[in-house]
């Protein structure tokens, strides 16, 4: 498979862009499991999040949402585990993103820990990392609470990817280097 080098197109604000899962079309239909679709999101049920900040050895392990909403007091709880570490500051987070989570730790049949790397930025915070990292980009989905950077301790980075993008529920970024994956709700679209 033949990823393409390319910063977020979301976060860059660019539209248009090659999807980085040309090859994944074969991959997508020889896959037994089918991402739930929003339909089956907004069905009965709960949806059951593990999720540790890296950097704090914060966690959250329960229940987002139930009889057909999500569970205000579990949101306050995953926004502060989210928030921007170097202003300490938080944000209400789209909890779409936590769907999005929610489907790829289903379909990968995983009951492991996210370890979330990045959630929200603020403005200023987002600027400083486009100063040190050329890659970064000016307009996240980061900045608007509707992006993580995490990892699965039982899959691997592509993996954890290929998932993802199977599900068109967002954004997915690959960054294997580093060994972390970039997951928004914001449009479906695909980049290395």
């Amino acid at each position: 498979m033949t990823l393409e080098a390319e910063a977020c197109p979301c976060c860059a604000a660019a539209t248009g862009r090659r999807g980085f899962f040309r090859a994944a079309l074969g991959v997508a239909a020889g896959l037994a499991c089918t991402a739930p679709s929003a339909n089956a999101l907004a069905a009965g049920g709960s949806r059951r999040l593990n999720v540790y900040r890296v950097q704090t050895a914060e966690t959250f392990s329960g229940i987002y949402w139930r009889d057909g909403r999500y569970d205000r007091h579990a949101l306050n709880r995953l926004n502060w585990l989210m928030r921007d570490l170097n202003l300490v500051e938080a944000t209400p987070m789209d909890p779409r993103l936590f769907d999005v989570m929610y489907s790829v730790a289903s379909q990968l049949d995983s009951r492991e820990f996210f370890e979330v790397i990045s959630g929200y930025r603020t403005e200023e915070s987002n600027d400083e990392l486009r100063r040190s990292n050329s890659k970064a980009a000016r307009s996240s989905l980061h900045i608007s609470g509707m992006a993580a950077d995490v990892r699965l301790t039982d899959r691997d980075s592509l993996g954890l990817a290929r998932m993802a993008a199977d599900l068109q529920q967002g954004g997915v970024g690959l960054y294997r280097r580093d060994g972390y994956v970039h997951l928004d709700c914001g449009h479906s679209r695909r980049w290395s």
